[in-house]
C-alpha cells in the first residue's frame, strides 16, 4: 500500500506532505530543546552537529539516488536494444516469400507504433495499450509460424525465428524494467531518517540565521526526494527515458516498405 501510494500520488502532493512532516519534526525538536539543553550558550558547536547530520543524510540520499539512476539507465538502454531487435527482425522478414513478408512487415509497423504509444501514455491509461501489445505479439508469432513453414528447409529459417524471439524477449525485458522499483524498505528508512534529521536540526540550531538555514535545507532535502521518486516512476513520472531510438526506427520503417527491397 505504501509503494502504491508513492507511485500514484501526485508529485506535488508528496512534496507538500513531506515538507510539512519535516517542518513539524523540526518544530518538535525546537520545542523540546529547553529540556535537553537548559544552559546552552548562543554558540556551542552547532555547526559540527549539523555537518555530521547532513553528511549521513547525504550518504543515504546518494545511495537511494544511485539505485534510481541505475534503473533509469537500464530502461534507457533497453529502448535502444529493443529498437535494434525490431529493426533486425524487419530486415530478415524481407527475405520471406509473399504473403508472409507483407503480413509480418505490417505487424512490425503496428507493433512499433503501439510500443511508442505505450511508452508515452499518460498515467493510468496504459492498460488497453498493454492488452493490444499482447494481442499483436500473439498475431506476430502466429505469422512467424506460418512463414517458417515456407522456409523451414533453408539454413536461414533458424536465424529468422531467432530474430522474432529476440524481439519478444526485449518486450518482456522492458515490461520488467518498468515495473522494477527501489525496495519499499529503503524509502521507509529514508523517510524515518529525514524526519529524524529535521527534528535534530530543530533541536541543534537555535539562532534565527540557523533556523532559516534549517528551513532551506529541509526544502532542498524535500526536492531531492521528489526527484528520486519521479525517476522511479517509470510509467507515471515526468522524467522518462527518451524514445528517440524507437521513433527513429518508426520513421525508417515508414520510408522502407517491403517494395523498397525489391529493387
Amino acid at each position: 500500500m505504501y509503494l502504491d501510494w508513492l507511485n500514484n500520488a501526485p508529485i506535488w502532493a508528496l512534496g507538500v506532505i513531506l515538507l510539512v512532516a519535516l517542518l513539524v519534526s523540526a518544530v518538535i525538536g525546537r520545542a523540546i530543546r529547553p529540556w535537553t539543553h537548559p544552559r546552552d550558550s548562543d554558540s556551542n558547536g552547532e555547526g559540527y552537529s549539523v555537518s555530521a547530520i547532513l553528511g549521513l543524510m547525504a550518504l543515504l540520499t546518494g545511495f537511494t539516488f544511485s539505485l534510481a539512476i541505475d534503473r533509469f539507465e537500464t530502461r534507457r538502454q533497453l529502448v535502444l536494444e529493443h529498437a535494434n531487435a525490431i529493426g533486425t527482425a524487419y530486415l530478415r522478414i524481407q527475405l520471406l516469400p509473399e504473403p508472409h513478408r507483407a503480413r509480418l512487415s505490417g505487424l512490425i509497423n503496428e507493433y512499433t507504433d503501439n510500443i511508442i504509444a505505450l511508452a508515452n501514455a499518460p498515467p493510468g491509461t496504459n492498460g488497453p495499450l498493454l492488452a493490444r501489445d499482447d494481442a499483436i505479439l500473439t498475431r506476430l508469432w502466429a505469422a512467424t509460424k506460418a512463414g517458417y513453414h515456407s522456409i523451414q528447409s533453408l539454413p536461414f529459417a533458424g536465424v529468422f525465428v531467432a530474430s522474432i524471439n529476440s524481439l519478444v524477449d526485449m518486450d518482456g525485458a522492458r515490461r520488467a524494467a518498468r515495473s522494477a522499483r527501489v525496495p519499499v524498505e529503503v524509502f521507509a528508512v529514508l523517510l524515518i531518517y529525514l524526519i529524524g534529521t529535521a527534528g535534530v536540526l530543530g533541536l541543534v540550531l537555535k539562532s534565527r540565521r540557523g533556523l532559516f538555514i534549517a528551513f532551506f535545507l529541509l526544502v532542498l532535502l524535500t526536492l531531492s526526494q521528489l526527484l528520486i521518486l519521479d525517476i522511479e516512476r517509470a510509467t507515471t513520472g515526468t522524467i522518462r527515458e527518451s524514445q528517440r531510438p524507437m521513433e527513429d526506427l518508426r520513421a525508417s520503417l515508414k520510408h522502407q516498405p517491403p517494395a523498397v527491397f525489391d529493387q
